[in-house]
This record gives structure tokens, C-alpha cells and sequence, in this order.
């Protein structure tokens, strides 16, 4: 288990200041300007060092992507926080938001030093109303205390950072839908290339990051690169915000070491599965979109990047969805099925036509309204839209059923064969 002294979020449950007063008691602004007078080379190749990977589901290594933005274009350069957060099961950066906004922006005025960026948007999922509050008075407070804006922490540098609210749609989760919602155009993914590094807000230099990604910079900064990297596996470092839901007996969020074995973390921080661990039927274990994995895997399966990929899942945002065996699987499948359906832009033909067809199929197996050929014909389908897309958003919808039939293709024959009719 990860010790309290290299926790990073110490206010994620809110039961301390979230103001300026309180983040610069646990340690945020301290020496900034320092930090900054590393250089831009310096603080790219310490966080490259650190082995932090992308916080927000992909898990690219967070320097390498600031490594790729040019270093003079011509052009401004800019910094995105997607906040946008709209996966199901996933709930971590709206507690940053709301309990320790400090960390975040002092993330993002590195972050911006870093890449040449004299301006960071947030951009926030619309619903977050108490987030964005808390959010924007932070921002102000940093303004005020001269921390940035003209000549930020007296470094010399200007960095203005920005609150910009959303409205609500999933795929603006995606890097270029987001540029594209911020430019005040539909929400809709750009082909790539270009690559926002090359051309991105404003057909300008840009780095899309997640919350986490951002906010965990200055620590890593000030604490060394070697304590990050040693925290965790190897490839697979630092602490990570795990969100538990579903069928534990204590739901919450935690900050924990990347590597810890699912069972522990379940067992120690949500209390147990509800039932005791025998009772587990299957486990979500990064947010709806990455495939569910059975009690056999969960047994002793560890939370990191490349261990859920080695079982043909993923860590995605570590939104942990436990299902014991009171779980109508099927129909908890087809439950997603609906909202990738009605969340896709409609851009793609495979995901436009596929994810609807994929939301009827799997309405028809929760009825048991079908044949056992459809199950191929289901799994055909998702193989087609998977890969196929512009965005991830066709391979979120084909991993979750993908998953289902993988492990539980046994439990969807029973139901066809028996014609079992399941109340809405």
C-alpha cells in the first residue's frame, strides 16, 4: 500500500482548505519560481524521467508528448486540461477540481513553461458546477497572489489560464473534439495528422492533458523524478486516483501505488465486495469502456497499464465497476451499448450505424430474443468498427461486449437457449 507520505492528493476528500491558504499549508506555490529556472529542457526530461504516463485513459508518456511540441513555430503555443470527464464509472478529476484546484494550476503554469505556452484552457464538463466554482475562485486567488498571469511567480514569464465550460457531450473527451468544441465549433474528432502538437487550437502548436497528468507534475518536480519512478513497476510508475463503484460496501476514491494487485485494493480501501470476494462475478477495472474481466483474472491481476493489457483489458481511467453475481451482465453490457450509441458524434459510419446495431443486438440477447449465430455476428460487427473510427469512441463501444463474450459467452447461449425475459 502506498504510505501517507508519498501521497500526492492530500485534500482528495475535501476535509481540509481548497483555498490558496490551505494549498500553500500542504505544500502547493512552494518555490515555483525555482522550479521554473530549471528550464524548459530540464523539467520535460525530469517528468520523461519520472515514467508518468498519461493519466486520462491512453497512457502515452506525458514528457514525450510535451517533447513534441516545437520549440519556436511562429506561432502561440497552448496548453489544454481536459476536465472533461464523462466516462461512466470514472470520477477522479472532479475531485481535484473541487478539493485541490491549486495543484492543478500550478501544474498547468509548468506545464505551459515547459512547452512554450503562454495560455491554458480548462475545459470542464458542463454539469461540474460546484467543480467549475471552486475552480474559478482558485484561478482568481492565483491571479491576485501574482502566482500567474504578467511575470507569474516572478519568473519573468506570463501565463494566463482559463475556465471554459462544456456542455456536457462525452466525445468532447477526445483531444481534437474538445479543440473543436473550444474553437466554438461542434464537437467532432479531427483526422490525424496533423497532431495538435503541429496543429491544434487555433491551428497552433497544442498539448491536450488530463487533470491527473497535470496536477501531479510540481510534486514530482520538487520530490525528484527517481521517487516517482520508484513507486510502482517498472514502465508502469507513480501513485494513480482509483475510483471504486458498484458492488462494494464502500465506494470511494483513493490514491494508491500503480501495481497493487486489484483484490487489495478493493479489500483494503472499498471495504470488500459486498458478499465477501467469493461473491464477485466480473470487474470493469478502467471505466465502461475497457472490457470486464472474470474472478479468475481478479484473483490476482495487477492495476497498472500492462498488466490489465496482458489479459486483454485495460487501465483506462481506473474507474473500478464491480459486479457480483446478483449482476445481470448482459443487460449491464446493453446498458452501455445505449450510451455509446446516443454519445457518438455520428462522424464515422461504423460508429454512427455500428454502435446503434450493437445497442439492438444486445437489447435482443438481454431478452433472449435471438440465436446463437447472432453471438458471431455480434462479435463480427464489433471487429468492424474497432480500429475503424476517426476516435476511440468505436472501440469503447465493441470492448465491452467484446469482453462479455469473451468470458461469459456460456452465460449468453443459456439465456437464448432458455427465451428468458428480464424486467426493464
Amino acid at each position: 500500500m502506498l504510505k501517507d507520505s508519498d501521497r500526492i492528493f492530500t485534500n482528495l476528500y475535501g476535509f481540509q482548505d481548497w483555498g490558496l491558504a490551505g494549498a500553500k499549508a500542504r505544500g502547493d506555490w512552494a518555490g515555483t519560481k525555482d522550479l521554473l529556472a530549471k528550464g524548459r529542457d530540464a523539467i520535460i526530461e525530469e517528468v520523461k524521467a519520472s515514467g508518468l504516463r498519461g493519466r486520462g485513459g491512453a497512457g502515452f508518456s506525458t514528457g514525450m508528448k510535451w517533447s513534441f511540441m516545437p520549440k519556436d513555430s511562429g506561432k502561440p503555443h497552448y496548453l489544454v486540461v481536459n476536465a472533461d470527464e464523462g466516462e461512466p464509472g470514472t470520477c477522479k478529476d472532479r475531485d481535484i477540481l473541487r478539493h485541490d484546484p491549486h495543484k492543478l494550476i500550478e501544474g498547468c503554469l509548468i506545464a505551459c513553461y515547459a512547452i512554450g505556452a503562454n495560455a491554458c484552457y480548462i475545459y470542464v464538463r458542463g454539469e461540474f458546477a460546484g467543480e467549475c466554482s471552486n475552480l474559478q475562485r482558485a484561478i482568481d486567488e492565483a491571479y491576485a497572489a501574482g502566482l500567474i498571469g504578467k511575470n507569474a511567480c516572478g519568473s519573468g514569464f506570463d501565463c494566463d489560464v482559463y475556465l471554459h465550460r462544456g456542455m456536457g457531450a462525452y466525445i468532447c473527451g477526445e483531444e481534437t473534439a474538445l479543440i473543436e468544441s473550444l474553437e466554438g465549433k461542434k464537437g467532432q474528432p479531427r483526422n490525424k495528422p496533423p497532431f495538435p502538437a503541429g496543429s491544434g487550437l487555433y491551428s497552433c502548436p497544442t498539448t491536450v492533458n488530463n487533470v491527473e497528468s497535470i496536477a501531479v507534475v510540481p510534486t514530482i518536480l520538487r520530490r525528484g523524478p527517481a521517487w516517482f519512478a520508484g513507486l510502482g513497476r517498472e514502465k508502469n510508475t507513480g501513485t494513480k486516483i482509483f475510483c471504486i463503484s458498484g458492488h462494494v460496501n464502500k465506494p470511494c476514491n483513493v490514491e494508491e501505488e500503480m501495481g497493487i494487485p486489484l483484490r487489495d485494493l478493493i479489500e483494503k480501501h472499498a471495504g470488500g465486495v459486498r458478499g465477501g470476494w467469493d461473491n464477485i462475478l466480473a470487474v470493469i477495472p478502467g471505466g465502461s469502456s475497457t472490457p470486464m474481466i472474470p474472478k479468475e483474472i481478479c484473483d490476482t491481476v495487477l492495476m497498472d497499464f500492462d498488466s490489465l493489457r496482458a489479459v486483454q483489458s485495460g487501465l483506462g481511467t481506473a474507474g473500478v465497476i464491480v459486479m457480483d453475481k446478483s449482476t445481470d451482465l448482459i443487460k449491464a453490457i446493453a446498458r452501455l451499448a445505449k450510451f455509446y450509441m446516443h454519445e457518438s458524434c455520428g462522424q464515422c459510419t461504423p460508429c454512427r450505424e455500428g454502435t446503434g446495431w450493437l445497442w439492438r443486438v444486445m437489447e435482443r440477447f438481454v431478452t433472449g430474443n435471438a440465436e446463437s449465430k447472432d453471438i458471431d455476428n455480434l462479435l463480427d460487427v464489433t471487429k468492424e468498427i474497432e480500429g475503424h473510427t476517426i476516435c476511440a469512441l468505436g472501440d469503447a463501444a465493441a470492448w465491452p461486449i467484446q469482453g462479455l463474450i469473451r468470458h461469459f459467452r456460456p452465460e449468453i447461449e443459456k439465456r437464448l437457449r432458455g427465451r428468458v425475459t428480464v424486467a426493464a
